[in-house]
């Protein structure tokens, strides 16, 4: 037994250095090593506000770590994982052309080419081996890039972390690009029980057998040896091992040295290390990323502390694109808990963290919580932070000064996108496909305390999209909160089926001035909807013409679909040449619900709802054939049929199905009446939508119902 949640925090702090990193380096990704050293110097800090990019943007560094690795969990947190099992993951969570990858092209992007030898049916590892793809390709920086929560969840056990590094990367990589690749999953690995640079440096290469990589690794130590200064390993690197030495765009082996230069020269200063990333140039989020990673893992939380805060800007906030709309707008513990549960199911050993969405649980974390960023002139909220270190108990602290009448003290977190995101960039040039985390109809609930004896009145308020794309606010009514802890509930009001953008938590006082902070302990809103409707397109929006392309609500819908549109008649158009063209929303979290729309049938092979889906490959359809109604589950590629039964179906008339999901009670209705039934518990979560097979269906509502 390992005790594998003495690790937890470094854990936490391992995806923090991921985030913060890459946050750093994503600004002046693709800009000259001389642009970046004239402009800035050294990268200290975030220079998104100098390029005009949000702060938090989507990135393939995160959403590949954080997306791939889950196939862990998928294939039972089996220890002997193998590549064509991780190769199905990247099937059922990439939606091809839109998440996640650099869609370069064949042979030109490394991952784009490996997905589409794996989506031509060819599996891993020979997806991404030499042989199949050429050496310039395999060689790539990607294999790294990926591999940091492989390796957090085997802390202290680099043998494992080695193997399942091994097997990830050659999904899309082989050759030197695999052996660093396991070299940092080992070192990473290690991490969490050795804290010396160079003892990981050698122990590390006890895994390697590339005599080649070798002789690099120690080519590059001797350099920094020599080195007074990290500016003189970088003009060596350039001279030696720069991209012009290289074929392909972006080599594995100059980022991997600039990589292990950070690490070496930056000491044991998590700032300055990442700003050595960043600074140097080439892949700058990529590789300030991975020391960003390594650097937390071995310095834990202390290592935030000693320079400059990078933790209070990103708040644990990320974006994790993939076919799992609902995980999209996600945070640092949220995924921290990921790795901690799939780190104690390898050791066996039990998972232990709180149920709640948000209970705050590690030193320093705020899981997204910002100052709200309307009516500032009117704002007093002087401060949010974590109360563990004060008080020994976690929660999020909401500080106010000078609340009185006229005044308010908010703060919020995203549950979507920003529809409308400000600078020349928006979010990054790579698409956010995003389900919102929060709906109408589901039930929000805080434990808050207050410790003074007088307290300010307490809101919960949603924004959320209205029809012409603008932003709306909705309250709670007051609630008094007394001193102690309190249980504050509230449903979300109906929105008309629009995406709510952002929950927060408003503090008002009409009295004398207030001064002092209360703290929420927790905050949840798991299940599925009590009751959430999405209506007609005329309701939704009556502007909706024939040539229409793309409305607010369909972007809560994450699609694989090769067409989903509006219709000027109903609500969804999804039309799909070959099988499952799949469309969905919701969360991780809906469990015991149905989910109902009117589905006009043209010409397909077959089509209907799913539910309970994690991404696009692995959920449960209930569809209707020409003379059947079926239930199936979707696993990968193969359809398992759980019960069918007949019924005649006419070419364009309309149908009302309704998908019932209760436990391992599945109960397709149409039109009211019960036609087919089975049971099946292999999935038990997770959100729904419709499915396609070669042909168009029309879509006219779209209601979920907790059973």
């Amino acid at each position: 037994m390992k005790n594998i949640i003495r690790f937890k925090n470094d854990i936490y702090a391992g995806v923090l250095g991921k985030l913060i990193g890459v946050y750093l380096g994503r600004p002046i990704e693709g800009w000259e090593y001389e642009d970046i050293r004239d402009t800035f110097g050294e990268i200290y800090y975030y220079k998104n506000h100098k390029t005009g990019a949000p702060l938090i943007v989507p990135d393939d560094d995160i959403s590949g770590t954080f997306v791939f690795f889950r196939s862990l969990e998928d294939n039972r947190f089996s220890p002997e994982i193998k590549a064509w099992q991780v190769g199905d993951s990247w099937l059922n969570y990439i939606i091809e052309n839109k998440t996640i990858l650099w869609w370069g092209g064949l042979s030109r992007s490394t991952e784009h080419t490996a997905y589409l030898r794996l989506k031509n049916g060819m599996k891993a590892p020979k997806s991404g081996a030499i042989e199949t793809n050429g050496q310039s390709i395999a060689e790539q920086v990607g294999a790294e890039i990926f591999i940091d929560a492989w390796a957090m969840a085997n802390p202290g056990n680099p043998e494992r972390a080695a193997r399942m590094a091994k097997e990830a990367a050659s999904v899309s990589h082989d050759g030197i690009a695999v052996d660093a690749a396991v070299y940092l999953a080992v070192m990473e690995s290690m991490a969490f029980v050795e804290k010396d640079i160079q003892v990981l440096l050698d122990k590390g290469l006890t895994y390697i057998h590339n005599p080649k990589f070798i002789q690099l690794v120690s080519a590059l130590r001797k350099q920094c040896e020599m080195a007074s200064d990290w500016r003189q390993v970088r003009q060596w690197i350039a001279e030696y091992h720069g991209y012009d030495k290289y074929p392909g765009g972006c080599p594995m082996v100059t980022n991997h040295l600039v990589l292990l230069m950070a690490l070496i020269m930056g000491g044991d200063d998590f700032n300055r290390s990442c700003m050595i990333a960043c600074s140097a140039g080439w892949d700058t989020d990529c590789n300030a990323g991975n020391v960003g990673c390594l650097n937390a893992i071995r310095l834990g939380l202390d290592g935030f502390k000693q320079s400059t805060d990078l933790r209070k800007a990103v708040a644990d906030r990320l974006y994790v694109v993939s076919a799992d709309g609902g995980s999209c707008v996600s945070d640092a513990v949220l995924e921290t808990r990921k790795i901690l549960k799939a780190a104690c199911r390898l050791e066996y050993e039990p998972v232990d963290f709180p149920e709640a969405r948000m209970a705050f649980e590690y030193p320093g974390s705020v899981q997204g919580f910002v100052p709200y960023d309307r009516d500032v002139e009117e704002q007093v909220l002087s401060g949010i932070d974590n109360s563990y270190e004060e008080t020994g108990e976690y929660g999020c602290r909401l500080f106010y000064n000078g609340l009185g009448p006229g005044v308010h003290a908010s703060a919020c977190i995203d549950t979507f996108i920003d529809l409308k995101p400000k600078g020349k960039e928006g979010t990054s040039y790579f698409d956010v496909l995003c389900s919102p985390a929060l709906y109408s109809g589901q039930e929000v609930q805080a434990v808050v305390a207050a410790k003074n004896k007088e307290n300010p009145d307490f809101f919960f308020f949603i924004e959320y999209f209205n029809e012409k794309d603008e932003l709306e606010i909705l309250y709670s009514d007051a609630y008094i909160l007394k001193t102690g802890e309190n249980l504050l509930t509230w449903e979300i009001p109906q929105t008309g089926g629009y995406a709510i953008f952002r929950l927060g938590i408003c503090l008002r006082n009409n009295r004398n001035r207030l001064d002092g902070a209360i703290t929420i302990k927790t905050l949840d809103w798991s299940n599925a909807p009590i009751y959430f409707r999405m209506g007609k397109a005329n309701e939704m929006t009556p502007s909706v013409t024939p040539w229409t392309t793309s409305t607010a609500w369909l972007k809560t819908f994450v699609s694989s679909a090769d067409r989903f549109f509006p219709d000027y008649k109903t609500t969804f158009a999804i039309s799909h040449p070959v099988a499952n063209g799949v469309v969905t929303t919701g969360t991780m979290d809906w469990d015991n619900y149905s989910v109902k729309s009117q589905i006009t049938f043209s010409y397909q092979e077959q089509a209907g709802v799913v539910a309970r889906a994690k991404g696009h490959r692995r959920y449960y359809g209930a569809v209707l054939t020409g003379t059947k109604a079926i239930i199936y589950r979707q696993c990968n590629e193969k359809r398992h049929i759980i019960a069918e039964s007949g019924i005649e179906i006419q070419t364009d008339e309309t149908y009302e199905m309704e998908f019932r999901l209760k436990e391992d009670q599945l109960t397709l209705c149409i039109d009211g009446k019960e036609i087919v039934k089975g049971v099946d518990d292999h999935y038990l979560c997770g959100g729904a939508g419709f499915v396609v097979d070669s042909g168009t269906v029309l879509a006219n509502g779209f209601e979920i119902r907790r059973m």
